[in-house]
């Protein structure tokens, strides 16, 4: 059962966290359609900016110190808000967002080491600044490296996995561990962090010295086929179905007869139709019904079953 927090309860964890953090990194009652890409859904009880691994040790023992200790029911870890689709209801509940702070990128000969709140594109462009190459697939992801380590992101034939040379983690009791990326157990759009409660800090990734002006190019031409392809102009949570095996799932919504299909504000584009998107003004709940209409209509037109990529938070 979520925690549902009472006034009393807010003021007790304000309390622990005040003595942690500035004033200004805990917010009460803060807009989620602000910090997620879907650019929907509700308020959170508390939303609290994290600036540093640190920073983070301390609040997930303050929080634990309240009863709190259950990820995606008593709090919520937030990056990019790329991959996720908040409630109209809100979260009941904690939400910890990496803020911008937690977003240092270091260059070591052949490796980038970056803290989890970078984002895909400014990993991408400190590479290209230092004439590595491997990594200009992901410089059109709409996300966090630490998202993109939890779900292995991947595009245009190149995921996480193929880069990562070990992830620094930290345990919801703030033990700090590291790990391989063989030890990552990355496979389609999964992780190690799907596995077991840890939370990704840092990341090395291994690049290769290439060509500068080669690098540039590559990520120029896939940002081109990215405009040309995909409904970028509106708020989405990029591709919105994972591949089913030996099937692609925009085929297959379009082969259903959905390409352009709308509930309420939300319509699956008309551009790609692998896509869902906010059109005009939609609520978590029409994008919601939209996805789960589109699961039920291409079941029954190819006997499939496509599953949403998208995480889902503050629904039953």
């Amino acid at each position: 059962m979520k925690m549902e927090f009472d006034q009393e309860a807010k003021q007790r964890l304000y309390q622990r966290l005040s003595e942690i953090l500035d004033s200004e990194q805990i917010l009460f009652n803060e807009e989620m359609s602000a910090h997620t890409t879907f650019r929907a859904g509700g308020k959170a009880d508390i939303f609290v900016e994290i600036d540093t691994s640190a920073q983070l040790g301390s609040v997930l023992a303050a929080l634990r110190a309240e009863g709190l200790s259950r990820l995606n029911e008593d709090f919520y870890l937030l990056g990019n808000g790329s991959n996720v689709l908040v409630s109209d209801e809100g979260i009941r509940g904690v939400v910890l967002h990496l803020s911008k702070a937690f977003s240092n990128i270091t260059v070591q000969n052949k490796t980038l080491v970056c803290e989890a709140g970078a984002t895909l594109a400014q990993v991408a462009h400190k590479a290209c600044e230092y004439a590595l190459t491997g990594f200009e697939f992901a410089a059109g992801i709409p996300g966090s490296i630490g998202g993109a380590i939890v779900m292995n992101a991947g595009a245009y034939g190149g995921e996480m996995r193929q880069v990562v040379e070990r992830v620094r983690l930290m345990t919801f009791d703030g033990t700090l561990i590291e790990k391989s990326g063989a030890e990552m157990n990355f496979a389609y759009r999964h992780s190690l962090v799907k596995e077991q409660p840890l939370i990704v800090l840092e990341v090395t990734l291994s690049l290769a010295h290439g060509n500068q002006e080669e690098i540039q190019a590559k990520m120029e031409d896939l940002a081109s086929r990215r405009r040309e392809k995909q409904p970028l102009e509106y708020p989405s949570a990029g591709s919105t179905f994972k591949r089913p095996d030996g099937y692609y799932a925009g085929k297959l919504i379009e082969e259903a007869g959905l390409r352009g299909f709308s509930v309420g504000g939300a319509q699956v584009s008309e551009k790609h139709c692998g896509f869902v998107i906010n059109r005009n003004n939609a609520t978590a709940a029409d994008i919601q019904a939209l996805i789960m209409e589109v699961q039920r209509r291409v079941y029954a037109s190819a006997k499939v079953a496509i599953e949403p990529e998208v995480i889902l938070l503050g629904f039953d």
